[in-house]
């Protein structure tokens, strides 16, 4: 499986390192070099963990399993630059590096205590599939410190990575903050399938039984890859699914529009051919606005009473109440013009809600739109009417 398996993994980090890399040149920030130092020690752990890899690099350096520690020093490393990137995210830079030394220190340590106790292996051999499992039985305690400094950081990431998802500014970091949040149950259960193996290995067994499960760190290193560079990709995802959705939205309010306009065609205007669609999308809004103001000379108080009762009785509330209300007063008022019915005297023109913005007036038409196609108002009683004299 690690032939296949962490090649994958390391193409994932190592094309986050590189597109990272690229921002360096407009933005050097402690954030930024931080992010570029995580995705560079990740790839590096995935590349060497490859076992091809493993034995090559061990070979090279002369050092039986130099590949291991190589690769858990690289995965400690690569935890305190992304300790190093929410500490700068959440204070200022001088409150960052003051809370970031004795983090740094705890992990220096961690890394020194690794090091004396590698040193002191006696040579079992190559371990490029087992190399955690053979630690546990003949070196718990290198494999002991190691899980420590792991699990405490992983447990900090996620904390610093939770709470400042609360706070961040923009919505695709929050997104990618969480993700880094949630990736932290499974740092905590490969540690613990690791100190599993320590047990077990004291016992005079191994871990293979559940060494399946201890790949799940696969899982929350790939999940945390996504979370870090999702600020930067998110926002071309946002901007495809905002073209893809002003389109669905202008077909939803197409029905609508025609059906209004065809009543009372003088808000319509023509548009050149080279519109864009957002500007189609907008006059289409203004226009179905302008053909209801237009239909209030066939619009009766009577009508919104009683599409208000029905509603409520309904259940609905807020927007979708309504939304309701409107499209039967325009269902009503069309039915009424068409039957030559009009009030002249004092022209009906209370609307049901007025948005504040056009984000929430196109939400509003869309409801309306809904609320119109599948509307079937039926007679109302009104008041005395007289004969449209059109």
């Amino acid at each position: 499986m690690n032939n296949f398996l962490y090649p994958i993994c390391a193409v994932i980090s190592g094309a986050a390192f590189l597109f990272k890399l690229r921002t360096l040149r407009v933005d050097r920030s402690p954030v930024q070099l931080a992010l570029v130092g995580n995705f560079f020690f990740l790839t590096l752990t995935w590349i060497v963990s490859t076992p091809s890899v493993w034995v090559a690099v061990s070979s090279s350096i002369g050092i039986v399993n130099f590949s291991g520690l190589l690769t858990q020093s690289s995965v400690i490393v690569s935890a305190a630059c992304q300790q190093l990137v929410l500490l700068h995210l959440s204070y200022d830079r001088g409150t960052a590096w003051r809370k970031a030394v004795p983090r740094l220190a705890g992990l220096a340590t961690v890394l020194a205590l690794m090091i004396a106790l590698f040193c002191e292996a006696t040579h079992q051999g190559e371990r490029p599939h087992d190399f955690a499992l053979s630690k546990a039985q003949y070196y718990p305690a290198y494999l002991s410190i190691y899980l420590i400094g792991f699990a405490v950081n992983q447990v900090d990431v996620g904390i610093m990575g939770w709470r400042h998802s609360k706070v961040a500014p923009g919505p695709w970091l929050r997104r990618g903050l969480r993700l880094v949040a949630f990736s932290t149950p499974f740092a905590l259960i490969y540690s613990g399938c690791r100190a599993a193996d320590i047990v077990a290995a004291q016992l005079g067994t191994t871990g293979h039984a559940w060494e399946p499960l201890a790949q799940c760190a696969v899982a929350g290193t790939v999940s945390k890859t996504v979370g870090w560079t999702m600020p930067d990709w998110g926002r071309y995802v946002s901007k495809a699914w905002e073209a893809v959705d002003r389109r669905v939205a202008y077909r939803s309010l197409t029905r609508l529009h025609q059906d209004l306009t065809a009543q009372v065609p003088d808000p319509v205007l023509g548009l050149h051919a080279g519109a864009d669609f957002r500007t189609r999308l907008y006059r289409m809004m203004v226009e179905i606005r302008d053909a209801q103001w237009a239909l209030r000379f066939w619009m009766f108080p009577e009508a919104a009473n009683d599409a208000r009762r029905r509603a409520e009785a309904a259940g609905l509330a807020g927007d979708a109440l309504a939304a309701s209300i409107e499209a039967a007063q325009l269902r009503a008022a069309i039915q009424a013009k068409q039957g030559g019915v009009m009030q002249t005297d004092n022209p009906y023109t209370e609307r049901a809600t007025e948005p504040q913005d056009l984000a929430a007036e196109l939400a509003f038409q869309r409801q309306l739109a809904k609320a119109f196609r599948s509307m079937r108002v039926p007679a109302a009683n009104r008041p005395s009417t007289q004969e449209n004299p059109a």
